[in-house]
């Protein structure tokens, strides 16, 4: 038996058995900054120019697919329109791809350091023997990069999972089960996603486990540490606010500012999964 099967074996029936955490936006890279410069830097080299807010619109999908949907955002496909005299095709995408691939690797190493607050949370899972996984949307050099990093940090998932690995990437539950099977963590109703795009939330949704929202730190948000301590605090409030519902109204169990606030949940989920409660 392995030593992730024996410490499964060893947690209670009515207690939380996984949590499977994203990357960027989640556990590292406050405010998902690093994918952002590298899409829009790679639209850039295409002759298209597109904002922030539209390189964000499907954050958390694998990569390819994030290109092709941004692609199909109907002033974006205007402007492909009048600089290559067609539509987006999947060899543009294939193209693209490639040179998002550099961008974002050298980007990454700027933006891999820890969520503030993601430590105490790795400790009270530990403090718990509750084991933790990871997913992206990144490819596996991309994710090893972040992984990397944070290790050294002391976040150190038991296993992790790369959306390239899988047959489709959020908000598919693939990447969450591939974790579940791989750690020997079931049911469903034991696991917890926690994620800070609409495809993280829906992607837990579809697996059937709590899933939980990240607001402030994370794509919804969108903003840096840096730009957090910049800005007044009604309009903090507000981007916040719009963070929250955007989150909740993707299906979301539970919406935290950080994964700080992870622990109280935790003990929520487990009073809810001890009075025979599951995920709906």
């Amino acid at each position: 038996m392995t030593k992730a099967a024996v410490e499964f074996a060893e947690i209670g029936p009515e207690a939380v058995k996984l949590v499977i955490f994203d990357l960027a936006g989640t556990t590292v890279d406050y405010g998902c900054i690093a994918p952002v410069a590298a899409f829009v830097a790679g639209f850039k080299e295409f002759g298209v120019t597109i904002s922030q807010q539209q390189a964000r619109e499907p954050m958390g999908m694998e990569k390819r697919a994030h290109i092709k949907t941004v692609g199909l955002i109907p002033e974006v496909a205007e402007q492909w329109q009048a600089v290559h005299a067609q539509g987006m095709t999947d060899d543009d995408i294939d193209a693209m791809y490639h040179a998002f691939v550099p961008l974002l690797m050298k980007t990454l190493p700027d933006y891999s350091a820890l969520v503030p607050g993601t430590m105490d949370c790795v400790r009270y899972l530990q403090q718990k023997a509750i084991p933790y996984a990871a997913t992206t949307g990144y490819f596996r050099e991309a994710a090893n990069c972040v992984l990397d990093s944070a290790e050294k940090s002391g976040f150190c998932p038991s296993t992790s999972c790369c959306a390239t690995e899988v047959r489709a990437g959020r908000p598919a539950p693939w990447m969450i089960y591939h974790c579940m099977e791989s750690l020997s963590a079931f049911p469903p109703s034991a696991v917890v996603n926690v994620g800070d795009t609409k495809v993280d939330v829906e992607s837990g949704r579809n697996a059937g486990v709590w899933s939980v929202g990240v607001a402030n730190s994370g794509n919804e948000m969108g903003l840096s540490l840096d730009e957090v301590n910049k800005i007044d605090r009604e309009t903090y409030a507000e981007c916040v606010q719009r963070a929250q519902e955007s989150l909740k109204s993707a299906g979301a169990h539970y919406v935290i500012d950080t994964v700080a606030g992870l622990p109280q949940v935790i003990v929520d989920i487990e009073a809810r999964i001890k009075l025979g409660e599951k995920p709906s």
